[in-house]
């Protein structure tokens, strides 16, 4: 795997010159643009800056003191210990996100406000993402497509790198550990007058790990990856700025298929974003962004003598012009609208076609404060979209503080998941088994060449019926909540959700083929729902320790499935031979992969007088299932569930002379590992970490 040449040299000139020009330049200037306290304030939810205990949206704010005491790698390792997320793994060792008991699928994930791309099947890896650069992560949970459209129908998670700061500066950090496990991350920044230049580089590799029986087949293989980020902005006056970012990201990892086939897997990832900010006067201010961004994935399979045996490449391609103005004509009220296009095509194998999404949009929300106590937020998005009907997605949001301590809140958002390439293109047949998947457009013409071919052997849903438009999925998101602040050392935050899925894009036989295999294609068929509560509190018992813990009840559940234990329908046996009974309607567990209970506890505490802080963060993950068991088709109380567990990690780090940190921990304390159903978790993994400021 070799990084382009050509961004590395660019990248070591901006900053050579950078150097140079510090150099050139004694005087140290401090700071004369007022800093946001970034700790406390919070852009995804609104678009603009808010104080997160003011929202009246369900939101968290990750910080970077909690990030670097918790020596986090990747995004997964961070997000994995926050209240109502959890990390699903899918192939290859990746991991998608679940918020709220809702799919990866269903929460878009944002870099420094722009969408990241490559969702291969549906789940986009958050392991992608290097903690090495993070300034804060921001969390909104609840439908989002208000403001954001397509993908945010169960949340938006937003991550936000650095800026530079005054004068020419920089760190690097080397993080070595268990499986052979090596990150090495460095940063130049550099600040005077109108000019500032951020840089980062990130590299991360590991032997990987086996956690199965198997002598041949590794849990994950052995990977390596690089990381590279450079932000260029500039002051043109008082009233404008503008600024240039890009990011590249690739990865190469060892494909072991089988006891005869292995091969190699490419990601390479780039986007670059520009954005101009103009300031008009003291009520009218413009921006106008250009994002553009190419996800490619490549895997081949060798026979083990050289043959090649298959190829498969992902090729998509997003681009997204925006243009928005926030008008504020008083301290109490804020407008904030704008326009954009999106343009997305996808060149992947087994396609029937090579696919083109064309979509512009609109949005708009209002923010009042029309009392000192209320706050208000009423906004609508609407989409355009060249393969599915447009959507228009509104929202509501409302907080009012009964005193400075207490305070109720509540929203209620409507959201989408436009059906993907692969649910509408797909044209796969699996060779070893047999059978076939096509995307709802694909049906027509491809079922007619399987019939011609005389592989099929009974048409059970006809042609005719794919002439409409397959639906997007829609959900209707409600949250309610509380905040109640008991003392300055103590606060609890309590949330009650409920999200309704409609149109739900699910697989269903469409023909059986005379090799005894099916054809599947994909159908607007279930209504769910998940809804449950999410409790978070911080205790300051000490100056210097902190208490902070979270809890999340969660029922996710099919609607039909309901209705079928309701009217006795569903059947079960406790052993293969013994006979089936009658399930009941409590019997029903729910949808799989959801635990009803998951909770975290965290203590952090800090010795100032040695510079030293210390770290116990725990969570909690209640039984959950995998698979229908019993064969009658649902997740019920008699099938079999992974059992639960909780993960213990443990961290402890050091500041010595002002510039270096070293830490020391171990994730996984006391290793827990589960070999037939959990691949994410590879037992104990001990690490040291050492960062150099200068």
């Amino acid at each position: 795997m070799v990084l382009n040449k050509n961004i590395l040299a660019l990248y070591f000139l901006l900053f050579s010159l950078a150097f140079c020009y510090s150099q050139e330049n004694e005087i140290v200037k401090t700071d004369s643009i007022p800093v946001n306290k970034l700790d406390e304030l919070i852009v995804t939810a609104t678009r603009n800056f808010r104080q997160i205990s003011s929202l009246p949206l369900p939101a968290q704010l990750i910080s970077k003191q909690e990030i670097e005491r918790s020596n986090s790698l990747r995004l997964s390792d961070i997000l994995n210990e926050q209240t109502g997320l959890i990390t699903v793994p899918n192939f290859g060792g990746g991991e998608g996100i679940q918020m709220q008991g809702l799919d990866s699928q269903y929460i878009l994930v944002l870099i420094d406000g722009v969408p990241l791309v490559g969702r291969s099947a549906g789940s986009l890896d958050v392991n992608r993402i290097t903690m090495g650069n993070i300034r804060q992560i921001e969390i909104v949970k609840g439908a989002s497509s208000g403001l954001y459209g397509n993908e945010a129908l169960g949340g938006v998670i937003n991550i936000i790198t650095e800026n530079p700061k005054y004068g020419f500066n920089g760190k690097a950090e080397y993080r070595p550990g268990s499986f052979n496990t090596q990150d090495f991350s460095t940063s130049l920044n550099y600040k005077k007058d109108k000019l500032a230049i951020t840089g980062f580089i990130n590299g991360y590799s590991s032997d990987g790990y086996n956690i199965s029986d198997s002598e041949i087949l590794n849990t994950v293989e052995p990977f390596e990856n690089y990381t590279l980020s450079t932000k260029v902005s500039y002051a043109l006056n008082d009233k404008t700025d503008i600024s240039l970012s890009g990011r590249y990201f690739n990865q190469n990892q060892i494909v072991v298929a089988t006891e005869t086939l292995a091969g190699e897997s490419d990601i390479n990832e780039w986007n670059t974003h520009f954005k101009a900010n103009h300031k008009l006067n003291d009520h009218w201010k413009s921006y106008l962004e250009m994002y553009i961004t190419n996800y490619k994935a490549t895997e081949y399979l060798d026979i083990t003598e050289g043959t090649r045996d298959s190829e498969s490449f992902y090729d998509q391609l997003f681009l997204r012009p925006e243009m928005r103005v926030l008008f504020t004509p008083n301290a109490t009220n804020e407008f904030t609208g704008g326009i954009g296009f999106t343009r997305e095509t996808l060149n992947r194998t087994s396609f029937s076609e090579t696919p083109e999404f064309n979509s512009p949009y609109a949005f708009v929300q209002y923010d009042s404060n029309p009392s000192e106590n209320l706050n208000f937020i009423l906004g609508a998005r609407f989409d355009s979209h060249s393969a599915y009907e447009s959507q228009l997605s509104p929202k509501a949001a409302l907080r009012y503080a009964f005193t400075s301590k207490f305070s109720i809140k509540g929203s209620v958002g409507y959201g989408f998941k436009a059906p993907d390439f692969r649910q509408l293109y797909f044209d796969f047949t699996n060779s070893t088994v047999g059978y076939t998947v096509l995307g709802y457009n694909a049906v027509p013409e491809a079922l007619a060449q399987l019939e011609a071919q005389g592989q099929i052997a009974n048409i059970l849903v006809p042609a005719s019926q794919f002439n409409e438009q397959l639906k997007a999925e829609s959900s209707l998101s409600i949250n309610i909540g509380t905040d109640y602040i008991f003392s300055n050392n103590l606060k609890f935050c309590l949330n009650v959700f409920r999200n309704n899925i409609s149109n739900l894009i699910d697989t269903r036989i469409i023909a059986n083929k005379t090799n005894g295999q099916n054809v599947f294609s994909y159908f607007n068929v279930n209504e769910v729902y998940t809804q449950g509560l999410e409790l978070n509190t911080q205790w300051k018992p000490l100056t210097n320790l902190t208490i902070a813990g979270g809890y999340q009840l969660l029922y996710a559940k099919d609607k039909t499935a309901e209705e079928a234990f309701e009217n006795g329908e569903v059947f079960a046996r406790k052993q293969p031979a013994s006979p089936a009974f009658q399930l009941k309607k409590e019997d029903y567990f729910g949808l799989y992969n959801r635990s009803r209970h998951m909770a975290n506890l965290k203590l952090f505490y800090a010795m100032q007088q040695w510079k030293m802080d210390t770290n116990l963060r725990t969570t909690y993950r209640s039984k959950y299932g995998l698979f229908d068991s019993n064969s009658n088709g649902y997740l019920d109380t008699y099938d079999a569930f992974v059992k639960g567990y909780a993960i213990v990690d443990f961290a402890v780090n050091k500041t010595l002379f002002e510039n270096y940190r070293l830490g020391l921990g171990v994730d996984n304390v006391f290793g827990f590992t589960d070999t037939q159903n959990i691949s994410n978790i590879p037992g104990s993994i001990y690490y040291g970490k050492l960062t150099i400021i200068f």
